[in-house]
């Protein structure tokens, strides 16, 4: 899911994570999902609207890989950790995409 590049406008972003939640909704088996977050800043609300997305997502999500620079995905693993409900699914953090997507595949 490419969550990046949104900069400060969170509510283009919110419109797609909610195209990605209904398309990922209807597959019929769980996935591994990579989600880049570069460039789009994580701000509480970014973060808390993230966090339900996943939630929501859960039940079709095998693995979850986060990829985004090191403020951002630290911040975020943070507020997921404290203020989201507990995740079943792997999750790993990465800042390089590559690394992500062989642990994906692995």
């Amino acid at each position: 899911m490419k969550y990046g590049s949104f900069h400060t406008d969170s509510n283009s972003l919110f419109e797609l994570m909610k195209a990605e939640e209904a398309f990922i909704l209807g597959q019929p088996k769980r996935l591994a999902v990579w989600v880049d977050l570069y460039e789009t800043q994580l701000t509480k609300e970014v973060m808390l609207e993230f966090a339900g997305n996943m939630t929501r997502l859960e039940p079709r999500i095998r693995k979850l890989a986060v990829v985004g620079n090191y403020f951002s995905r630290h911040r975020l693993h943070r507020y997921l950790r404290k203020h989201a409900d507990p995740f079943t699914a792997p999750i790993q953090y990465y800042d390089d995409p590559e690394e992500a997507k062989t642990w994906l595949v692995m």
